[in-house]
């Protein structure tokens, strides 16, 4: 029998992991899109966000929904590699990325990451509960013109925002894109952050990146 999206999507929000990269294995061998792969997983991740802010998750349940979808992201790699095309290593811009103070979720994030490099971008990546002050840092280090903020849990809204404001102190606001993205994220919190734009998956993220550089990939 042929597995479905949303068997795909219960299977993961219900941690089952077993079933979940069996049916993930499936629909890539039927030829379903990668990227829709992937929407479905975040359309998952975000149930189990939803469920640790109710208390009907915890910890545990957390990571392990978060190995789920190391091992699919894992299957998933050589499918996107396919619908991509790569851009030449030269004149490569440079875009910082992780997961915000109090957040340690960073499968989305490191999509997100693989999707930019693929795409010709420099990442530099600073992992998981990055206070502001190391993403500022790591902006003047690398002379970055685009940041993209990473969270699974609404507890790190307020991170989220802060860090922003952490830009605005240092005097970088002006010369900073900065973009969220995440399962607990939306256009509503991309307003409350005073982010520029929100993401809702990593294909977004490139687009994103793209379009606030421009030059040598690809916009118009």
């Amino acid at each position: 029998m042929a597995a479905s999206l949303q068997e795909l999507v219960t299977a993961i929000s219900d941690i089952k992991e077993e079933k979940a990269q069996k049916v993930a294995a499936k629909l890539l061998a039927a030829g379903t899109s990668p990227l829709e792969v992937l929407e479905h997983c975040r359309e998952a991740m975000a149930i189990v966000g939803e469920r640790f802010d109710k208390s009907e998750y915890f910890l545990p349940e957390l990571m392990m929904a978060g190995e789920i979808l190391t091992n699919i992201s894992e299957e998933l790699k050589p499918y996107l590699e396919e619908e991509t095309e790569a851009v030449a290593e030269e004149e490569r811009e440079t875009v910082v990325l992780g997961t915000v103070e109090g957040d340690i979720h960073d499968i989305g994030k490191n999509i997100v990451e693989f999707m930019l490099d693929i795409n010709g971008f420099e990442v530099v990546d600073l992992g998981t509960s990055v206070r502001p002050e190391e993403f500022v840092e790591a902006v003047q280090a690398h002379d970055a013109r685009v940041v993209g903020l990473s969270c699974l849990l609404t507890l790190a809204y307020d991170p989220m925002k802060q860090t922003v404001e952490a830009f605005r102190e240092a005097g970088l606001r002006d010369r900073v894109k900065i973009m969220i993205g995440g399962a607990a994220t939306n256009d509503e919190i991309r307003d409350y952050t005073g982010a520029d734009a929100w993401g809702k998956d990593a294909v977004a993220a490139v687009t994103l990146a793209r379009n606030w550089i421009g030059g040598d990939h690809g916009v118009d």
